[in-house]
């Protein structure tokens, strides 16, 4: 896999992957500029990525603001993607999205990979994908890894996880330069299938409707990898979960099967925001 990029290129997608083998699990934690804030809880943001690197994350989304208020040593366990793109809520097009940062700055920030997010049928399309190309562009420049969060999203689209929508997002993240693309589950192994099947490039899905309990969770989990998507990314139901932690590890394990660094072998009390920084460093 990726045995075509640059060695710098690869050593970044290594740093990505850790030793999770093929499949990924990523939290983003983008979503305070869209949303508002997303934790009230103690230790704030820095308590969570710590709860999320110790328990089998494989990478987290933030956006360069949020990186001010999370420890550096949190990334010793867990790569760190920048993400790239923004709109909120109030906007008079939510699905309008906008680059809020650049790859160099990433880089500055210290990332692994940087993240952009497209929506196929937003009146702000055209925008939003030459974007995605001028990214791409500056990746291949200076040999960072691209998620690619492509979703069919506007006025036109009424079934966002239609299997033929979903795999023209793919195929616009794969052609635009892409290493990774991040696009809706479409509903059932079968179909899910389909779209990873004409995909050239690893195929991971978001983490879907609400879900409060882990059996839920990992039911959707399981149907997705039945799907034959290569990880998830998975925000709300792990950071609106009661412990993130143990939503982690749980879907860690589901994800990667085998022990390891990334594996999620820490004890439940060990998610507890005393314990982090013992861990941690």
């Amino acid at each position: 896999m990726f045995t075509n990029l640059s060695f710098g290129r690869r050593l970044r997608l290594k740093r990505l992957y850790g030793d999770g083998g093929d499949r990924l699990l990523v939290v983003p934690l983008d979503h305070p500029i869209s949303d508002g804030p997303i934790t009230a809880r103690e230790g704030g943001l820095d308590a969570l990525v710590g709860q999320l690197a110790v328990n089998g994350a494989d990478a987290v989304v933030l956006h360069k603001g949020g990186l001010r208020h999370v420890s550096a040593e949190r990334f010793a366990r867990t790569a760190l993607i920048v993400h790239l793109s923004a709109s909120t809520m109030h906007a008079q097009d939510p699905d309008a999205k906008y680059l809020v940062s650049g790859v160099d700055e990433a880089l500055r920030h210290g990332a692994d990979a940087v993240s952009v997010h497209v929506n196929l049928g937003s009146a702000e399309e055209r925008e939003q994908i030459a974007d995605l190309g001028r990214v791409s562009d500056l990746c291949d420049r200076r040999n960072v890894p691209l998620l690619a969060m492509v979703y069919p999203r506007g006025p036109k689209v009424t079934n966002p996880r239609d299997p033929a929508l979903v795999a023209h997002a793919v195929t616009v993240a794969t052609e635009l330069g892409a290493d990774i693309v991040k696009t809706p589950y479409v509903g059932s192994p079968d179909e899910m299938a389909d779209v990873v099947k004409s995909a050239a490039i690893p195929v991971i899905v978001a983490g879907g409707p609400p879900r409060t309990a882990v059996p839920d969770v990992l039911a959707y989990v399981d149907e997705a990898l039945r799907g034959g998507v290569s990880g998830l990314a998975m925000g709300r139901n792990i950071f609106q979960s009661s412990d993130p932690g143990a939503m982690t590890r749980h879907i860690a394990h589901r994800l990667h099967r085998l022990g390891g660094r990334r594996a999620g072998e820490r004890h439940a009390e060990d998610t507890h925001p005393e314990h982090l920084q013992t861990l941690v460093g």
